[in-house]
């Protein structure tokens, strides 16, 4: 397994993807554990992009319940249905929120973040789990996090299919 993350601090946003992608598939190559897995790529993303906010819900019944994650405290349940989160996970489709303080709904877990991004892992036709990424800044979330933090989601929802 990596001991650090190597990215050019400082490039586009899609540079830094694409530097970390093959990174993440190292990480989580050498494990199958989908907890451990969500954990480092929580971490990664963290340390990346310094997002305010990274983490993962879990779908149990009809609840998201946090999962690992980097950042303060947060929500710890999420009904499916409610708030950005739940709402991804009802659609099965990526969300992004420009201002969280526009959009209706939404659980305000921190009064500090401004703007969000929550993507979907769908196997079959079931919501597993969402990525969830908070920034502290408005409109922080673009087409380029969609394409890129999907096929990050991608590649950790395999962990789930072992």
């Amino acid at each position: 397994m990596a001991e650090s993350l190597s990215f050019t601090k400082g490039s586009s946003k899609s540079q830094i993807y694409q530097e970390i992608i093959p990174q993440i598939e190292v990480v989580l190559s050498g494990e199958t554990d989908p907890i451990a897995n969500m954990a480092n790529v929580a971490a990664i993303l963290k340390e990346a992009f310094g997002f305010f906010w990274v983490g993962f819900y879990r779908k149990i019944g009809e609840e998201l319940v946090l999962s690992p994650f980097q950042g303060p405290l947060a929500c710890t349940r999420i009904r499916i249905g409610k708030g950005v989160c739940g709402v991804s996970a009802l659609q099965k489709t990526t969300v992004i929120v420009p201002d969280v303080n526009a959009y209706p709904g939404h659980i305000a877990c921190s009064s500090l973040s401004l703007s969000e991004i929550v993507v979907p892992f769908v196997l079959g036709e079931e919501t597993k789990f969402v990525l969830d990424v908070d920034s502290d800044r408005i409109d922080d979330f673009s087409e380029i996090d969609k394409i890129y933090l999907e096929k990050i989601v991608q590649i950790l929802g395999l962990t789930f299919e072992k």
